[in-house]
């Protein structure tokens, strides 16, 4: 959480592309952030009274004595917290040395640990902050006021009230480019509204009387008049929200890496530091070896490496939210995937028409293209450019309707024309089965002209052209046991483009509570990864171990990713991927290596070949030396990847 609040600090054109807070004023605003203020100006009015006013005892140290009772003993009860809860990390060392140099009268190597500590845990909570964006995200936006109809029709005046006031049956006016307040059907009015938001789906999707509004939704550039059918709380908004928050509240908690290998250390530096008094009958020689042992290798070795895995993601078009998500990232065991903009590229294009006899192909499609204009469904844009491609003439719709489980109807000068799923057509018009194709395969929507089988339109929503390739390289080069597909799209849809790339496990007509609860199952049997692009997964990517976003044009769905693909590729996926081994393999180089020559140290200071001083100097040897080894992580020499997308594409 660190190093992102660092990064996109320096960044404010980020900072604001993805509507987060700035960090540091999140810093300053939290007691630990004071607590650092504070102690950086004791130490430099203990500096002055000690250099330029030549005095000595109290008279120097009280600015130290004070911030190091003000400001340590909170800290050192939180440390002690943690210990107890992450069974000790490298926090619990800096602690023992604050104890440890108060009672030997060191009360300036106490505050620079009090500032040391009280740095980094602001730090952490000013990223914790930003974390819960995702949520602010959701209220910022969230519909707030709307218009109640005082009569029949808009032209009786409305009146303003809060959306928690709307009850069902409620005539409400939706304003040109307002947000709808709540779920309701279309009774008055012609016009667009924007669901991308809520659909994750590009497409601005028509409305007349007798079309579904969903809560959140923008209104083009028409008035339209709603009839609610559900209570503001009860409505689509609310509900992803509520989903979102309990994902929120129920993050699984991922031990850093510092604090597993911090345990450890602390347990070593502790024993040969009570083994160097007892030899010795000396404090001091605790105290040389609690200098040398002083975890910085661990503290800033692995925030250094963070960071250039940071910058080096971004030169590739990535932007980590969550640095914490470079020590997983590598090691996920399941990858889902959502479909439409992640393995496919959300643009379905027809590929046939198969017709009853005696039915012309571009008569029934210009009709279906006119019912289809009123449709938010994705093949609904594929349906009007097919007829656009052929340049039809699409007729005017009197009054269109479309029901969960009904599909689409609408009245066509004098015919009605029904789009639905082949299921329903057998159960309308028993008949049908004797024209419509038997196999069943991709998407498809069946056409009924007043209530008769009249063609079936043959889509296909074809996956990136590395799609399948990329599946299979997951398990060979990256260890993933498990892919699957969890998407809201049509069962046909999922299983279809499951095939093309090569996925067994599908999951398909997911709501954001079902992906949430497919998430949360596989969490408890390993590191998991959510790849999706719309507000209806970010649920799951919350919960995910890794949680990245395909795309930034949700504020919502970048606020809940640990990562942001900004060009929505698979081939930066796999720089991702490769990043993140790269970071954690050269951190472990700088915290393992520079532990173990402190452990050299701590052991010379043990047999007294190193006082405190000579060990706070070897000490600070091993920190160059770490964070010259961390370095190289922005700085590879070759390819990062190993997903060769030449090749593959051609």
């Amino acid at each position: 959480m660190l190093v992102r609040d660092i990064f996109m600090g320096d960044n404010g054109v980020m900072n604001k592309k993805l509507n987060t807070p700035n960090p540091w004023m999140l810093f300053i605003r939290s007691f630990d952030g004071i607590i650092t203020v504070a102690a950086l100006v004791a130490i430099a009015i203990h500096l002055i009274l000690w250099l330029a006013l030549d005095l000595d005892g109290l008279a120097k140290n009280w600015p130290l004595i004070a911030i190091v009772i003000v400001g340590g003993i909170p800290l050192m009860w939180d440390v002690l917290k943690s210990a107890i809860k992450t069974r000790g990390g490298a926090d619990t060392l800096a602690a023992v040395s604050i104890i440890t140099s108060v009672l030997l009268g060191e009360w300036l190597v106490a505050a620079i640990i009090v500032l040391m500590l009280s740095g980094g845990e602001a730090l952490e909570e000013a990223a914790s902050r930003r974390a819960s964006g995702t949520l602010d995200a959701l209220a910022r936006r969230a519909p707030s006021t709307a218009h109640r109809l005082l009569g029949a029709t808009i032209l009786d005046g409305t009146e303003e009230i809060a959306v928690e006031e709307i009850t069902v049956g409620d005539l409400v006016a939706v304003l040109p480019h307002e947000l709808c307040p709540v779920d309701g059907e279309i009774v008055a009015g012609h016009g667009t509204m924007d669901e991308s938001y809520l659909t994750g789906e590009p497409y601005v999707v028509s409305k007349s009387k007798g079309s579904q509004a969903m809560s959140g939704a923008v209104n083009g550039d028409t008035p339209l008049t709603i009839v609610a059918t559900k209570l503001a709380h009860d409505s689509r908004y609310a509900q992803i929200v509520g989903v979102l928050h309990e994902a929120e509240n129920n993050r699984p908690e991922m031990r850093r890496m510092a604090d597993r290998l911090g345990a450890w250390y602390t347990v070593i530096a502790l024993a040969l530091g009570g083994l160097g008094w007892i030899v010795s009958g000396d404090p001091v020689r605790f105290l040389a070896v609690v200098v040398v042992a002083t975890p910085c290798p661990l503290l800033i070795a692995v925030p250094v490496a963070i960071i250039g895995a940071i910058s080096l993601a971004a030169r590739r078009g990535i932007i980590v939210k969550n640095p914490g998500m470079l020590e997983n990232a590598s090691g996920v065991k399941t990858v889902m995937f959502d479909k439409t903009g992640t393995l496919t590229y959300g643009r379905p294009v027809i590929t046939d028409i198969h017709t009853a006899p005696g039915v012309e192909e571009d008569t029934v499609l210009a009709l279906a293209a006119s019912v289809e204009r009123y449709s938010r469904h994705p093949l609904a844009d594929a349906i009007r450019e097919g007829a656009k491609a052929r340049e039809l003439h699409l007729p005017d719709v009197v009054e269109v309707s479309e029901r969960p489980g009904q599909g689409l109807t609408g009245t066509v000068g004098e015919h009605l024309v029904r789009i639905t799923n082949r299921r329903s057509t057998l159960e309308i018009d028993p008949d049908s089965k004797n024209y419509i194709p038997v196999t069943s395969s991709g998407m498809e929507s069946v056409v009924l002209v007043d209530d008769k089988y009249a063609a079936l339109i043959r889509l296909r929503d074809e996956p990136r052209a590395s799609a399948s390739e990329f599946i299979a390289h997951l398990p060979k080069k990256h260890k993933v046991d498990k892919l699957m597909i969890i998407s809201g799209d049509r069962a046909s849809e999922v299983r279809y483009l499951a095939d093309k790339v090569g996925i067994d496990e599908v999951h398909a007509e997911a709501s954001p509570e079902d992906k949430l609860n497919i998430v949360n199952r596989h969490n408890e049997h390993g590191a998991t990864m959510f790849l999706g692009d719309g507000i209806n997964d970010a649920p799951a990517m919350a919960v995910a171990t890794v949680g990245v976003a395909m795309g930034a044009d949700s504020d919502v769905t970048s606020e809940a990713a640990d990562a942001v693909i900004l060009d929505s590729s698979l081939e930066r996926l796999d720089d991702l991927l490769h990043i993140s081994a790269r970071m954690r393999r050269i951190a472990l180089q700088s915290a393992g290596g520079g532990m173990a020559l402190s452990v050299i140290g701590m052991i010379l200071a043990v047999f007294g070949f190193l006082t405190p001083l000579m060990g706070a100097i070897f000490q600070e040897v091993i920190d160059v030396l770490a964070i010259l080894n961390s370095a190289r992580v922005a700085l590879p020499r070759g390819a990062i990847s190993d997903f060769d997308t030449q090749e593959k594409v051609s």
